[in-house]
């Protein structure tokens, strides 16, 4: 049995071993696993982060636990966004210098966060001890999450796409801008015919109203239709342009925080209440347990 034929061995062990008893949220009359949720967009500058940032905060307010992953992995966004500092990162996890509760920290209202950091490498490129180490890391935690979000990086990457394909449900971002809605087709076109992922989400950030964002829906729906078939793009909501939105970016903090009663934080939450009202796609693979399983065994 070679390296690879162990890995994936351990990987079927624990699998079977931990068998759903952890990561499972105990949410009364909700499902019990946790949701995992990748938001990604085509191309950088659409407002992805602040979206995982406030859609952290709108879910904990729902009553939500949520567990968010920086995947950017060597921009480390995330922790600007809720104005913190972290010592360690994920790759102190990969090589086994540190465990995940040693690198996670406490954000605003109990959000949880596992930070990233400058130098990460890609995850396609990790040994199979590193994918291991993380594997061994995830079997152990003891938190329960009903929220699991993660923030990848923007574009095609290795990574970008890594993260989104072992999620069970991706929302894209995207604006009304002609060079937006063309790098948004273009992700989901990769993930669609190299790696056969069909279903996504689609959020519209800075727009002025729902007809403007019904529209960028529209033109992104039309060219999957024509192009590509068998896709299933669900419209789930928008966020309207807000000077408040832009002040709570730049004093590292969330919109939800400063300005609870602006238009934007508004459209946080009701894009909340959308995304909880709506079925998880996997029914049997939809939490944190299986993600990593994936990601591992890639």
């Amino acid at each position: 049995m070679d390296q690879a034929d162990g890995l994936r061995e351990m990987v079927k062990q624990k699998a079977h071993d931990i068998g759903g008893s952890r990561y499972i949220g105990k949410f009364s009359g909700e499902s019990s696993l946790t949701r995992v949720i990748s938001v990604t967009s085509g191309k950088g500058g659409v407002g992805k982060t602040n979206i995982v940032g406030n859609l952290a905060i709108a879910f904990r307010r729902l009553g939500k636990r949520v567990l968010v992953l920086d995947g950017d992995l060597g921009l480390a966004n995330i922790d600007i966004i809720f104005g913190l500092s972290p010592a360690y990162n994920i790759m102190h996890v990969i090589n086994g210098q540190k465990s995940l509760a040693e690198i996670m920290v406490e954000g605003p209202e109990e959000i949880q966060i596992i930070p990233a950091g400058s130098g990460v490498q890609d995850l396609v490129h990790l040994t199979q001890g590193q994918k291991l180490n993380l594997l061994n890391e995830f079997d152990g935690l003891e938190e329960e999450f009903d929220i699991f979000l993660i923030d990848t990086g923007a574009g095609i990457s290795s990574n970008v796409i890594y993260f989104s394909i072992a999620a069970d449900e991706r929302i894209v971002v995207a604006t009304s801008e002609p060079t937006s809605i063309t790098d948004a087709y273009a992700l989901i076109k990769v993930m669609y015919t190299k790696h056969g992922t069909n279903t996504f989400k689609l959020v519209v950030n800075m727009v002025d109203h729902e007809e403007e964002a019904r529209a960028v829906f529209k033109n992104l729906s039309n060219a999957i239709v024509r192009f590509l078939k068998g896709i299933s793009l669900e419209y789930v909501g928008f966020i309207p342009r807000d000077s408040n939105l832009e002040k709570a970016v730049r004093q590292q903090t969330t919109v939800l925080k400063c300005f609870p009663g602006s238009t934007s934080s508004n459209g946080f939450s009701r894009l909340a209440d959308k995304l909880l009202g709506t079925a998880s796609s996997a029914v049997q693979d939809g939490n944190i347990k299986f993600f990593w399983k994936k990601l591992v065994t890639a």
